[in-house]
């Protein structure tokens, strides 16, 4: 039996992962696995912990004789036993797994306001009830020209 290390899609329509799994050469895209070896997410936003693999299945299917796709090539090139990312993919993957810092919120925007006691509210009615003293400052007006000026 010929095999091929492929992906098999998985997921809801535009949220698609993949499985990379060992199938039968004939065996269709989404159809039974010999074996599952790992899986590909799209979604994950760090780049290099989108792939995990199970290295040493993939070896042994490897050296078994089984013929992977273009795209698991890649993966297993770059996440494999010897990869060119392992680093990168163990360090994405930590980063991935440590617990998200939320800041303080700090006060809120708008506090209720305090109530007033009853000597602060005697206090203002005393303040409104006496006269005002102080004439109230005239305004200077504008120039007589600015004011019928046209404004179109």
């Amino acid at each position: 039996m010929a095999v091929v290390i492929r992906m098999k899609k998985m997921g809801r329509s535009h949220q698609a992962f993949f499985r990379i799994c060992a199938f039968d050469r004939r065996a269709p895209r989404g159809g039974r696995p010999i074996e599952e070896l790992g899986t590909y997410d799209p979604r994950v936003p760090e780049t290099d912990a989108r792939a995990i693999l199970r290295k040493d299945r993939v070896d042994y299917w490897l050296g078994v004789g089984a013929q992977p796709s273009d795209k698991v090539a890649v993966l297993i090139k770059k996440y494999g036993t010897n990869g060119t990312h392992e680093a990168a993919q163990k360090s994405a993957l930590e980063k991935l797994a440590a617990p998200k810092s939320v800041p303080d919120p700090g006060a809120p925007a708008s506090l209720p306001k305090p109530k007033k006691t009853k000597e602060e509210i005697a206090a203002e009615a005393a303040a409104a009830a006496a006269p005002a003293e102080a004439p109230a400052a005239l305004t200077p007006q504008p120039p007589q020209h600015i004011l019928w000026q046209r404004t179109y």
